[in-house]
């Protein structure tokens, strides 16, 4: 039996096609909205507040992140592509004084959640050199008020090197003590929970866990750190991020640069350091993976010191020594043992 089929036109099943595959491009679409609008959309400045802010939202945010993981944060310029996710972002999480683009960009924003990480604990003035000493200072800056000179002039220990980093001679990296971090966490959980009060319970929870976590991380370098064959714990790093852990734990931080990475140490400054290691017995040189370890290098060569890696956590890339903030937090503590000659 002759059975005769009708022939569809290209043009129409094309048509179908299209009408159909629009369909499902729509669904999906649909589907992915409806997803997202549960979610607070975060846009985190740099990878610290990228990990506060997965760690406490959890499931319930969706971040994303201004500087890429191998980018100097200091150096980050917003893209107008990064200022519209600003513009459509539920929420902004960043610390103002250490990318002053970021600083620009959120304040000019129309964005109705702005958390600045910086007022969310205290910050103090770290990284000054004089005569190869750090300036004193207390935990709420100086008592006078009077701010010191800028790290990144040329001055008795460093010559400028072109690049602005401005921080109102306050330290920017709190997110390398522990126990500050946890504040900021603190404050974070609280602002998420106001500006989502629907999954409060959730960012509560997890606010606790990382708290937890942190005080952990805090008792791991407080008992790792109490005994070390170096009577004075002297360090030397690349650049002065490492203040505020130093406070904690007791250790006298010795920067070739100052706050500024990319900083140029001066002649006089690395010759004070080539003595300053000699008489208090240092035997490490830190250098980090965001930017060239050259100046550390050519230093320890000169002192005939060992040189390490001490990561200042701005970003994690392939060379990190860890997959997270935590666990880049635990090899810096082996290093420092290593280094001091923990007991």
């Amino acid at each position: 039996m002759n059975v005769r089929r009708r022939l569809i036109p290209t043009a129409a099943l094309a048509t179908a096609t299209v009408l159909g595959l629009t369909a499902l491009t729509a669904c999906s679409s649909d589907a992915a909205d409806k997803n997202s609008e549960d979610k607070l959309d975060v846009v985190a400045s740099f990878y610290p507040m990228e990990f506060l802010a997965k760690e406490i939202g959890g499931d319930d945010v969706e971040v994303t992140r201004l500087t890429e993981p191998g980018q100097e944060p200091h150096d980050l310029e917003i893209s107008a592509k990064q200022t519209a996710q600003l513009e459509n972002a539920d929420a902004a999480l960043f610390l103002k004084g250490l990318q002053p683009s970021v600083d620009e960009a959120v304040g000019q924003s129309g964005i109705k959640t702005k958390i600045d990480a910086a007022s969310l604990t205290s910050m103090e003035k770290h990284g000054n050199k004089v005569g190869g000493h750090a300036e004193e200072h207390d935990e709420h800056g100086d008592e006078h008020g009077e701010e010191p000179a800028d790290e990144h002039a040329e001055d008795e220990g460093h010559e400028g090197h072109g690049h602005d980093h401005d921080h109102g001679g306050k330290d920017p990296h709190i997110w390398l003590d522990p126990v500050r971090y946890a504040e900021v966490a603190e404050g974070v959980g609280k602002a998420f929970a106001k500006a989502d009060p629907k999954h409060r319970a959730t960012y509560e929870k997890n606010t606790a866990a990382l708290v937890k976590k942190l005080k952990g991380l805090d008792t791991e370098f407080k008992n790792g750190l109490k005994d070390t064959k170096s009577a004075d714990k002297v360090f030397i790093t690349t650049h002065a991020a490492f203040g505020y852990l130093a406070e904690r734990y007791g250790l006298t931080e010795e920067a070739i640069t100052g706050l500024d990475p990319e900083g140029e140490p001066s002649a006089n400054r690395v010759k004070d350091l080539q003595k300053m290691a000699k008489a208090d017995g240092v035997t490490t040189v830190f250098y980090e993976t965001l930017v060239s370890d050259k100046t550390a290098r050519t230093l320890a060569d000169d002192a005939g010191l060992k040189t390490d890696v001490l990561d200042p956590i701005e970003g994690i890339t392939k060379k990190s020594k860890g997959d997270d903030y935590i666990q880049v937090m635990r090899s810096n503590l082996t290093a420092l043992q290593k280094a001091l000659g923990a007991k």
